[in-house]
């Protein structure tokens, strides 16, 4: 029981040191992303968490609006880096990661 409530409170404890610098890039990158190819910042999707549960991740949109759904022969998705459906600042997001940013910051509660 310890474990886990010391575990939980540095987890807390490190995104609130944190939580400023994510915000303050998260303000940087939105109005980029919006601007370059109008439509939603945020990509969202259900996805399988701990224990099997289901939890609403979120990135910043990196691939164009209504992008189709490429797969590989394999039935995998495509992912290259030559990719036609990234935007020109999804391209930069993914390489850098930043497109995972906001799972940190919007998904606080999830903290198990």
């Amino acid at each position: 029981m310890y474990q886990s409530f010391f575990k939980r409170f540095i987890d807390f404890l490190g995104i609130l040191a944190v939580l400023p610098f994510l915000l303050l890039i998260l303000a940087m990158v939105a109005p980029i992303i919006y601007f370059t190819d109008k439509g939603p910042v945020f990509y969202n999707a259900y996805r399988m968490g701990k224990k099997g549960r289901r939890f609403k991740m979120f990135k910043f949109r990196s691939m164009k609006v209504n992008a189709p759904d490429l797969r590989n022969p394999d039935g995998s998705t495509y992912n290259a880096e030559n990719d036609p459906r990234l935007t020109k600042i999804g391209r930069f997001l993914r390489k850098t990661s930043i497109d995972e940013l906001p799972q940190l910051t919007l998904n606080m509660r999830n903290i198990n």
